[in-house]
């Protein structure tokens, strides 16, 4: 009991770390000695795998030249004549052209992935075998028990995928991720082993997601039927006519009310237009008037004393004719 409280402490411990632990040969990735074989020896690896140095440039490698998720191209293979262990079942016939899945596979398994750049790959969006590609990397290099953690997620994952060579198997990813855990066989290669007691565990939990989803598929069809079978409102046959005319009706209301509002603001409109123009006059007037000086009365003044003196200065100088007139006369 120590001992198992211990290593789910530990594995606790293990999954809160960015570093992930590798299970079983961590040279080799627990592939085929077959497969490893052609990756080490494939020209696509040696020549341009070997270039890409970070965990982008791989996945970017994934996006353009991964079709499909088989271990050996397709037709690549001559597998007549073998039998036993050395058929195709057990994955160590003879080999053929190795896909660039599995190269690119090994090649992320180099890289020591972290949890991070995993998760990632699990939920890119870009391409469905950049995906494909990181729940192999999961199978082929997790511990046997973080399995379930790593798929539960995705199980019922509906994006489609074909991970067949040449297609004619489409599935969707949930579906991969559940062969994967109950099944040790991957297209002419097998998965590593898993524990007896993890294998029962893994299919006591698949049993009842399994049935958690046929509950709820259940309980979906129950509903439709439901509302299939509730009883349907008879309506007259006018019924249709009398809702257009109502809804004609409350069309020609509305039009009436927006002239109606229309009119108003118009009304306001030119009132405050009306206004306005007064306003401004009143303004403009009063502007004038402030600009203009005021008026002079002193000028009417100066104006009255300036005829005075012509005035007084014409009967003078009658005055003075008329006495030179007298001068004259005497």
């Amino acid at each position: 009991m120590e001992d198992e409280e211990a290593s789910q402490a530990r594995r606790s411990r293990q999954r809160k770390s960015n570093t992930l632990q590798i299970h079983g040969n961590e040279k080799t990735m627990n592939l085929n000695s077959m497969i490893l074989t052609n990756v080490h020896n494939s020209v696509y690896y040696k020549n341009v795998l070997v270039q890409l140095t970070t965990y982008h440039e791989v996945v970017d490698e994934i996006y353009y030249h991964v079709a499909h998720l088989e271990p050996w191209e397709k037709g690549s293979r001559k597998l007549a004549g073998q039998v036993g262990m050395c058929g195709g079942v057990r994955g160590v016939g003879a080999g053929g052209i190795i896909s660039s899945a599995f190269c690119l596979l090994f090649k992320l398994f180099t890289l020591r992935l972290t949890r991070k750049q995993l998760t990632s790959i699990l939920n890119h969006n870009d391409s469905p075998f950049i995906r494909g590609v990181g729940f192999l990397y999961v199978r082929f290099a997790m511990p046997p028990a973080d399995l379930w953690d790593w798929f539960e997620p995705y199980l019922d994952d509906e994006e489609e995928i074909d991970p067949k060579a040449g297609g004619g198997n489409k599935t969707t990813m949930g579906a991969i991720c559940q062969e994967m855990l109950s099944k040790l066989e991957w297209y002419g290669t097998l998965f590593p082993r898993i524990p007896v007691p993890v294998q029962k565990s893994i299919e006591e939990r698949l049993r009842q997601h399994r049935r958690a989803a046929y509950t709820a598929v259940a309980d979906d069809e129950e509903e439709e039927k439901e509302e299939e079978s509730r009883p349907r409102v008879r309506r007259s046959p006018s019924y249709g006519k009398d809702v257009d005319r109502r809804r004609e009706r409350s069309r020609s209301g509305e039009r009436k009310e927006r002239r109606r509002r229309s009119r108003s603001r118009e009304k306001r409109r030119s009132g405050s237009r009306s206004r306005d123009r007064h306003q401004r006059r009143s303004r403009s007037r009063e502007h004038r008037r402030r600009r203009s000086p005021p008026p002079d009365r002193s000028r009417g003044y100066k104006r009255r004393s300036k005829s005075r003196e012509r005035d007084r200065d014409r009967g003078r100088k009658r005055s003075r004719s008329r006495d030179r007139e007298r001068r004259r006369d005497d």
